[in-house]
């Protein structure tokens, strides 16, 4: 027969008490860390929050034709301003996009094609179009032997196609997006269907930006138009500029304008109420006389006209 040994039973209060007190060790052990590790949370949920409304407090910006001359000088604007705009670019290729030293914020988009630009275009704020359809002088004109020089455009890159079908989708997408406003670079000289621009290349260029301007206005997007006069590679913030309308400047000497000081009129225009459903020609007094402009209110104040 087998032999049954009995085993003590410990007693159950010993037991519990034992329990407690092992909890009450441990329990008393841990807490310092658990409250730093509540102190360590508390202060990256504040470190966060203040990042968040920081982030909140930008604008997001998209420039469309980031890669063209002017285009280059707006994006770099905004992104040295980075404490009030989060930059996005928009080219035509990775050449451009690499041109402009572009990372994740500079996208690559087909602006006649509404899906290839939608990706910009979400969560922006507002939108800076400096799109433009650019003759090209055909081979073999020679100065010396007088005459004009002749332009073409590329297939897939006239005028109705860039200036009117790809703004237009620009338009249409921000619109679907929120897009809150759009400032649009244009050009002086849409009222005269004879302009010269409009025979380069037989494009009309001119009536298809109107074109274009026009479906802004009608959007229902708080917009600003700005109509540039000749664009010239100088440097900006040293010239009084002047607003005008309908043309009325190209009937006077002051129809130039740098393309430093269009750049710096749309990113302030973006800043306030009186630039807002407003259109307008932009040119500037030559160098040295009158008086640089700095108050950007003014300046938009001065305007009237809606298109």
């Amino acid at each position: 027969m087998a032999t049954v040994t009995r085993v003590p039973f410990p007693n159950p209060i010993s037991i519990a008490t034992h329990k407690c007190s092992l909890v009450h060790s441990i329990s008393r052990s841990r807490v310092p860390e658990f409250s730093v590790i509540l102190s360590l949370k508390a202060k990256n949920l504040r470190r966060f929050s203040v990042v968040a409304m920081a982030d909140l407090s930008k604008s997001t910006v998209l420039v469309t034709g980031a890669g063209g001359r002017t285009g280059q000088i707006v994006y770099k604007k905004l992104k040295e301003r980075s404490d009030q705009y989060a930059a996005r670019g928009l080219v035509r290729t990775q050449e451009s996009k690499e041109k402009i030293n572009g990372a994740d914020d500079v996208y690559i988009g087909d602006i006649r094609t509404a899906e290839s630009i939608a990706p910009a275009i979400q969560g922006i704020d507002a939108l800076i179009i400096l799109t433009s359809a650019v003759p090209k002088m055909k081979p073999g004109f020679d100065p010396a032997k007088g005459g004009r020089p002749e332009f073409y455009f590329e297939d897939g890159t006239y005028p109705e196609q860039v200036d009117w079908i790809g703004q237009k989708n620009q338009i249409d997408s921000a619109k679907a997006a929120g897009v809150k406003q759009i400032v649009l670079v244009g050009s002086m000289g849409g009222t005269d269907p004879n302009h010269p621009l409009n025979s380069l290349g037989n494009g009309n260029i001119l009536v298809w930006k109107r074109k274009a301007e026009q479906y802004l206005a009608e959007s229902g997007i708080p917009y600003t138009i700005i109509r540039a006069g000749g664009l010239q590679d100088k440097e900006g913030g040293l010239r009084e500029l002047l607003v005008g309308k309908d043309d009325e400047l190209l009937k006077t000497e002051t129809r130039t304008i740098a393309r430093a000081d269009v750049a710096e009129v749309c990113i302030q225009a973006l800043n306030f109420e009186e630039a807002k459903f407003k259109a307008f020609d932009l040119a500037s007094k030559p160098e040295g006389t009158g008086t640089a402009t700095k108050d950007f209110k003014a300046l938009f104040s001065q305007i009237t006209t809606r298109f």
